[in-house]
């Protein structure tokens, strides 16, 4: 693999970006790829609202009373 070496502002995510990205792939797998990212992405997102939601005590009745309002 590619020793690069790259100063901020890049952020470790991006540098091993670019480390994947210096090779050629073909676009079926680029796009496969974009999936692996949005399905991680989508992950941690839910992960994070899940957190909040129990953090905050938040049930069924919280989201119809939400929807209500606006």
């Amino acid at each position: 693999m590619i020793d690069l070496k790259v100063n901020p502002p890049l952020s470790n995510v991006q540098a091993e970006l670019l480390k994947l990205f210096a090779r050629q792939i073909p676009d079926e797998q680029l796009e496969e790829l974009k999936n692996v990212i949005a399905r991680f992405l989508l992950e941690k997102a839910r992960d994070k609202a899940d957190k909040i939601w129990d953090e905050r005590g938040y049930d069924e009745q919280t989201i119809d009373k939400m929807i209500e309002r606006n």
